[in-house]
């Protein structure tokens, strides 16, 4: 029997498409695609209460210093550059290496590992925990010029870390991330005994996953009508995602002060203190964990 012509069209046809499709996926696998980093669902930060005011008020005065931060969403990057009248060709160039385990196990338990390059060949080194209470660290490493104590806050929330950091160079991070050296190579006795004590059982230094990194430009500006630096960074992802911060830093004793000030500067610049605000570490770790070994 012989095959209609138009039955014969549609079964080459679907061939083709087929065909097609396959090769299609096969591309498509090879260039690795990266995911894009998942949006966060936006809300609105909560009015704090005044027991979080409380609390946090108490926090400040055990700390070294506070500093205040806003996220701006991704909407309003490009106008708040442009009101802050930033010199993008002035900002700093710095990558940022987070260390952790696949599942996330050390940010899960509230610690922070992180290795840094900086322009000019230097970087640094952090070990942090969060949330803690000033109150309870040993008083012999608070006196450390290398551990700080500080309070971040931000509309709707506030968080207080310890950071024991040390200093490195630019080829030593690249050297450890490349495999040459390990990782605890990179931090000083003091800051691998304040992991050791902190960490999840089980969990030492060399045992973790590099997460990053993350390429971002720091800026500090220095404003005419105001009388603190602000800080600017803009965290940039490899699929093209940002995220903008501006903040500023103050001592204990001028918090209230410092957060009205700073209220009335964003107020003059035009900048809203709505909006979701995105942390910039936990992004960052949940972006890299999405893509580990791509």
């Amino acid at each position: 029997m012989t095959t209609p012509k138009s039955t014969r069209t549609t079964k080459t046809t679907t061939a083709a498409k087929a065909t097609k499709a396959t090769k299609t996926t096969r591309v498509l696998a090879a260039k690795k695609v990266l995911r894009p980093r998942p949006a966060k669902p936006a809300s609105e930060p909560r009015p704090l209460s005044a027991e979080d005011l409380a609390k946090a008020f108490e926090l400040s005065k055990a700390s070294t210093s506070i500093e205040l931060k806003l996220s701006i969403p991704a909407t309003g990057h490009r106008a708040t550059i442009k009101r802050l009248k930033l010199d993008p060709v002035e900002a700093q160039p710095r990558q940022a290496f987070f260390f952790d385990t696949p599942n996330l196990d050390l940010f899960k338990a509230g610690i922070v590992v992180r290795a840094r390059r900086i322009q000019g060949g230097r970087g640094d080194t952090v070990v942090k925990l969060r949330p803690v209470d000033p109150n309870q660290i040993d008083p012999e490493l608070r006196r450390s010029a290398s551990f700080k104590v500080e309070l971040d806050a931000m509309p709707g929330g506030f968080v207080c870390s310890a950071s024991f950091k040390g200093a490195c160079t630019g080829k030593e991070v690249l050297d450890m991330t490349a495999g040459k050296a390990p990782l605890s190579s990179l931090f000083s006795k003091g800051q691998r005994a304040f992991y050791k004590a902190h960490a999840p059982a089980g969990i030492d230094l060399d045992s973790l996953v590099t997460l990053g990194p993350v390429f971002l430009l720091k800026a500090t500006h220095k404003p005419k009508d105001y009388d603190s630096d602000v800080i600017v960074e803009m965290w940039l992802y490899p699929d093209g995602s940002r995220i903008l911060e501006v903040s500023t830093k103050c001592l204990p004793e001028e918090t209230f002060q410092a957060i009205a000030e700073f209220k009335a500067y964003l107020a003059r610049c035009g900048i809203a203190l709505s909006g979701a605000q995105e942390p910039k570490t936990r992004a960052a770790l949940e972006y890299f964990q999405a893509h580990l070994g791509e």
